[in-house]
């Protein structure tokens, strides 16, 4: 199995994606979970391009500060450039099991869907409680991707298709045991929401429809996909577009919790 690569293609992907509507609404029901009052100090685990670092710095304000940290130097040369300007975000390299950062130095902390390709998400919801204060809050925020349901006229292909795209990534699951293992880490008032990404519009704004080339792309010669039936299985779904036939629905997550006082 070979996981995503977080380099400068997945990053120019990556950043396309992080402009589709669907994303922007996953933002801003993060920060909206997240609660930023002005003067806070904000972590950002995964933040991949900066584009949640920026948004999060205009809620804390001049008196707060928002810290990056990401795994990818190619992701976080894009965040760099997203933040030039903004004196209150810091970015640094650093692996969600061993954050560079002080024990509770924040009064919150994100990580939108990165635990997905952690292995170990017990060491990287621990390094999360250690980063935040007392009364301290965290969003983590993934995707089951057992949840993706496609109109496709040839579910045998579709189904091989996405068995294969479960190689991008450590836990295609991984919502269905984030409850407990936060908890098992010292979280308290966990709680779950789950938010439906769904669509029968061929819309290049939506999640269905900006993720087809990305999958196409990484799904080909994997697990018995050749690259002709991963071009075929794109274009099948541009072409149930064309008709008004598209439809795509999937769940994605946000679980809340609060280091003890």
């Amino acid at each position: 199995m070979t996981q995503t690569v977080f380099d400068e293609e997945t990053g120019q992907q990556l950043e396309a994606l992080y402009r589709i509507s669907d994303v922007v609404r996953r933002r801003a029901l993060v920060r909206s979970f997240l609660a930023a009052a002005a003067g806070d100090r904000i972590l950002d685990v995964g933040c991949g391009p900066g584009f949640l670092c920026v948004e999060l710095q205009q809620e804390v304000g001049p008196a707060g500060s928002v810290v990056g940290v990401d795994a990818s130097p190619a992701m976080l040369a894009l965040a760099a450039r997203r933040c030039d300007g903004q004196g209150n975000v810091t970015l640094h390299r650093g692996d969600a099991t061993s954050l560079p950062v002080a024990d509770a130095e924040f009064d919150g902390a994100v990580c939108v869907q990165v635990l997905e390709y952690v292995a170990d998400v017990p060491a990287a919801l621990g390094e999360l409680y250690r980063a935040v204060r007392p009364g301290g809050r965290v969003v983590v925020w993934d995707i089951d991707w057992a949840t993706v349901s496609w109109h496709s006229n040839d579910p045998a292909r579709m189904a091989r298709v996405l068995d294969a795209w479960d190689d991008h990534l450590t836990h295609p699951s991984l919502p269905r045991v984030l409850a407990p293992a936060m908890r098992s880490v010292g979280f308290q008032d966990v709680r779950m929401e789950p938010h439906p990404v769904a669509t029968a519009h061929f819309d290049p704004g939506s999640y269905g429809v900006a993720i087809i080339p990305v999958i196409s792309s990484f799904v080909s010669g994997r697990r018995g996909v050749n690259g002709n039936e991963a071009k075929a299985w794109a274009s099948e779904l541009n072409e149930l577009g064309e008709h008004d036939e598209f439809y795509f629905a999937s769940l994605q997550f946000g679980f809340h919790g609060t280091r003890p006082s």
